[in-house]
Formats: C-alpha cells, sequence, structure tokens
C-alpha cells in the first residue's frame, strides 16, 4: 500500500477531497441556480408569450380599424351620408345597405356593419336587426379622431360568441365629418393568431375580461372556464409582467402572469401548471439530497480551503462570462496569480479588450451604412431639387390609384400643371432664378394638397398632382386655388420680383381608360388647351 506521510499520498488524498466536495458544493449550487433558471426560463416564455399575443392583438385590432376606415372613405358611404344629409326622410334607398352586406360577407371577422349619421342615428346596416349602440363619449367625433371602442368584448346572445364594437368617423370631401361607421367584429377571428404565437410552447393563452370572465383561449375551453376569484384578478392587474402562483382553472394550480392588452379592455393571461413545471426538477433535488445527507460528513476543513482555492477564480470568470455575454464588454478582471488561472484571466481580459474594439468598428461601420441607406432611400423617390416625388415615384402611385379604381371602384383625379412663359424667365434672369421659381411653386403645391394626396414633378417646369377619392368638381376647385395662389406669390432674386402663372389641366379616371397613362394624358392635352386659351387658366376634362 502506501504510506499516508508521503507528500504524493497526501496530494492524492486531498486531489480526491477536492475533487469530491467542490463537486458536491457546486452541485448544491447549480440544483438552486437550476431552480432559479427553471422560474426564469417560465417568467421569459410566460412574458414572451402575453407580449406576442399583445402584439398580434394589437395588430389584429389596427388591421380591423385601418379595413374600417378604408370602408369608410368608400364613395358608397359618403354619398349614402350625404344624401341622407339631404333628404333625411328618404327611407326607401336599399343602396348603401346592399353594399355594407357585399362588404360585411366578404371580410371574414365582421358580423355587422352599421352607418351612423352626424347626430348617432341609424342610416343604414347590413343586419336586420342591428345592435343597438350605446357611444362611450357621446360628443360627435372630429376629423382627427381615432377610432373609438364602443363595447368591449363580450358575449353576445344574438350571434351565440363573443364580439366587441369599433367605429371610425366617415368625412366627407371637404374633410367634414358627417356620420359614423360601426363595425361588429367576432373575437374568435384571433384564435390563429393565438394558435401561432402558443406554437409547441406548453403554456397556455387566455384572453378575459376585466372582470375575469373568459372571451377566449388557445385550449377553446373558454365554455368551460369559471371567472378567476377576484383577489388572483386583482393581483394579477396590479402588477402585470410578474408570475404569480393561484388556483386557475378546474382547481389546477399554475404559474401564470397578465398583461392588459392596449387596444382592448382585456387581459391577456399566460399560464402553466405548476406540477409540470417542476416535475423534473422535484426528482432531481430528491436524489440529490438524498445524496447530499450521505456526503455532508466528507466535507471538511481541507476540502473546504481547496475547492475556495480553484472555485472562487473559476466563479469570478463565470460571472465575468456572463456579463459579457449579456452585453457588458467593460469587464476586466484582476490578475491575482501567476498560474494557469491567471494566465486564463489575462487571455479572457484580451479577449474582451478584442471585442470591445470589434463593436466600436462594427457600430461605426452600422451607423455609416444606415446613414448612407437612409439618403439613397430619399434620393430614389424624391426630385432633388423641389423635394417632390420624382417620375419614377408618380408612375408607381398612378399604377397603384389606377389599380384601385379597377378593383374598387375608387376614382382619382390628375392635375398637369406648367409654369407659363418659364423659358422666357430663365432666358432673362438665368437658370438660378428658374430653380428658385420652381422650389417656390414647388412649396405651394405642397401647402395646398391634403396629406393623402402625392405631388411630383414631371419634368422640367411641369408638376403632377394625384387626388385620391377626388371628383372632377373637387380638383377644378382646388387646381382654380393653386392658379390663384401662385399668381399673387411672388419670388425675391437678385434685387428682382418675380412673378409667374400657371396652366392647368384637370383628367379624372374613366371606365374607358386602359391604363393610369390615359388619364394623364388627358389632363396634358387639357393643359395645352389651357396654354392656346391664353394661359393661367385652369381646362377641365367634361
Amino acid at each position: 500500500m502506501f504510506s499516508r506521510s508521503s507528500i504524493k499520498n497526501k496530494l492524492l488524498f486531498f486531489s480526491l477531497l477536492a475533487t469530491l466536495v467542490p463537486s458536491l458544493g457546486l452541485g448544491l449550487l447549480l440544483f438552486w441556480q437550476y431552480k432559479v433558471i427553471i422560474d426564469d426560463n417560465v417568467t421569459h416564455q410566460l412574458r414572451t408569450l402575453t407580449d406576442d399575443a399583445g402584439r398580434e392583438l394589437e395588430y389584429w385590432v389596427k388591421k380591423q380599424t385601418d379595413n374600417l376606415r378604408v370602408l369608410a372613405t368608400s364613395q358608397a358611404v359618403v354619398e349614402g351620408l350625404a344624401r341622407h344629409a339631404d333628404q333625411p326622410q328618404d327611407r326607401t334607398s336599399q343602396a348603401l345597405p346592399h353594399y355594407l352586406r357585399l362588404v360585411q360577407e366578404k371580410l371574414d371577422p365582421l358580423l355587422e356593419l352599421t352607418v351612423l349619421d352626424a347626430s348617432g342615428q341609424r342610416v343604414a346596416s347590413s343586419a336586420l336587426a342591428p345592435t343597438r349602440y350605446r357611444l362611450s363619449d357621446p360628443g360627435p367625433p372630429t376629423a382627427g379622431d381615432d377610432s373609438t371602442v364602443l363595447a368591449p368584448p363580450h358575449w353576445d346572445a344574438a350571434y351565440q360568441q363573443v364580439v366587441f364594437s369599433l367605429a371610425v368617423p366617415v368625412l366627407s370631401l371637404d374633410d367634414k365629418v358627417i356620420g359614423q361607421l360601426v363595425a361588429v367584429i367576432k373575437l374568435d377571428a384571433l384564435q390563429s393568431r393565438l394558435d401561432y404565437v402558443v406554437g409547441n410552447s406548453p403554456g397556455d393563452l387566455v384572453l378575459v375580461d376585466l372582470a375575469g370572465r373568459p372571451l377566449l383561449d388557445t385550449q377553446r375551453r373558454v365554455g368551460q372556464f369559471p371567472v378567476l376569484a377576484a383577489p388572483v384578478l386583482r393581483r394579477l392587474r396590479q402588477h402585470p409582467g410578474v408570475p404569480s402562483a393561484f388556483d386557475g382553472h378546474f382547481g389546477v394550480k399554475v404559474l401564470g402572469m397578465a398583461q392588459r392588452s392596449a387596444v382592448l379592455p382585456i387581459l391577456i393571461v399566460a399560464e402553466r401548471e405548476r406540477s409540470e413545471i417542476y416535475s423534473d426538477w422535484r426528482e432531481v433535488r430528491n436524489l440529490f439530497l438524498g445524496l447530499l445527507a450521505g456526503l455532508t460528513l466528507l466535507v471538511g476543513f481541507a476540502g473546504w480551503r481547496i475547492g475556495r482555492s480553484i472555485v472562487m477564480p473559476l466563479n469570478d470568470l463565470a460571472g465575468a462570462a456572463d456579463r459579457v455575454a449579456q452585453g457588458n464588454l467593460s469587464v476586466c478582471l484582476p490578475i491575482a496569480s501567476k498560474d494557469e488561472i491567471g494566465h486564463l484571466t489575462r487571455v479572457f481580459n484580451q479577449m474582451t479588450g478584442n471585442l470591445r474594439q470589434s463593436q466600436s468598428e462594427v457600430e461605426a461601420a452600422n451607423l455609416a451604412l444606415q446613414q448612407k441607406n437612409e439618403l439613397l432611400q430619399t434620393l430614389s423617390v424624391t426630385d432633388g431639387l423641389t423635394g417632390l416625388y420624382n417620375r419614377n415615384k408618380l408612375d408607381e402611385i398612378l399604377g397603384h390609384q389606377f389599380a384601385g379604381y379597377r378593383r374598387h371602384r375608387r376614382p382619382f383625379a390628375v392635375l398637369m400643371l406648367d409654369i407659363d412663359h418659364f423659358k422666357r424667365l430663365n432666358d432673362s434672369f438665368g437658370h438660378q432664378a428658374g430653380d428658385q421659381v420652381l422650389k417656390q411653386v414647388a412649396a405651394l403645391l405642397s401647402a395646398s394638397v391634403r396629406s393623402v394626396d402625392f405631388a411630383a414633378r414631371y419634368g422640367g417646369e411641369e408638376f403632377v398632382l394625384v387626388l385620391p377619392e377626388t371628383t372632377l368638381a373637387t380638383a377644378r376647385q382646388l387646381a382654380e386655388r393653386i392658379c390663384h395662389q401662385v399668381e399673387a406669390a411672388s419670388v425675391s432674386f437678385d434685387g428682382h420680383t418675380l412673378r409667374v402663372t400657371l396652366s392647368i389641366g384637370v383628367a379624372g379616371v374613366r371606365d374607358d381608360d386602359g391604363a393610369a397613362d390615359a388619364v394623364v394624358a388627358r389632363a396634358d392635352q387639357l393643359l395645352y388647351a389651357a396654354k392656346h386659351a391664353g394661359r393661367n387658366r385652369v381646362h377641365c376634362s367634361g
């Protein structure tokens, strides 16, 4: 055998202790860290579920709101309300209800569409027995109002499902509020998005109202769910995003958290069963505690000293590595020894220094690339002199408007504008004076159009305005106003006061147009007709 007094045997003996004791100590530490990691992972998972579900719900409601806003700008709705305002006693027209039914049948989440006038009285509806609406704000909406949630999600006995209502203002062509468009939307249309958010996750999502009543869930068991207890509901509402243990549905202990939706008065609850979360952890804990009880006597002073001398520097390195992994590259460890641990510490410090330098270089390169991309994006769609859209962007806008007219009968008008005697101005005062005039005219055009209209430089001294959802009469009024504004304006250049006028051709889209170029061509012909008729005037088709 071997002598206990020899250095080799002592080193072997203490090596065994140094192997067993730190292993057990680290095992205990890692066991509790494992539990913390499980809690952190579950918290992260539940928070991810609620955040993703909240974003999906916000995107879905925004999509429904945008669809409703687009529908509120349709010619049928606007003209129907206008006719009602002119002849409020006329109940014979069925065009608007028929149109609402057609739209409601094509848009799956919609159960009902109703048009109200400015006083809140029903004008037309897609339903034979429309829902009675009680507005949360009885005052009339304005042109800048956002969509209004008329009623929070609730069980509707007529439709036998959970629904909620949205309302948006209906604007006339001159941007005045003439009524509201109200939609009843079924909430279970969100089911597929919630299923996508959950995916293969072991967690569940439940949408509940502010009273704790379930509305929708990923297990499709809403009809069987009880209402959440008042203390649980209060705790979830007061601490959003914080996990909490409570008696969930069917009396099962769950770990869950809630987040209030930013768009609807409901709570998004994510939960997992506690028994499922900690099942493996409990088995490992029981096994570990049994082993720990048998090996505790082996942990002594020598093992503690040896383990401390090895584990502490490694823990420092591990903690520093964790901070680096979290993005903190300013970590720098002191070198306490010249052994292998000290060498590893020096290498670690060199590595973090190289990472800091690389990160600075990458951030500088990313910033420069982002600035260049933004500049290229701006230059690709705008005219460098006037700041208006360029010819390529104008062709894209016209193609989009013409496609919208073909699909949804949404009209648009085109104004072709030309500065009168522009060549004479360049010859008399120079091209710099001409550039100043072009900038002044472009600024007047930008200030004269709506936010939904488009202004572009067609080429030289010619400009084009594209007016969506605009009749010829309204387009002509705008053209006349622009003519007067340009005529009244002046440009100071080199001690001279320069004044110019515009000739404008106005054309609207027609059924026999094969492409958007036909509308532009008509506007161009009318522009030249205006020039031949004496300039500083508007010629309009029809």
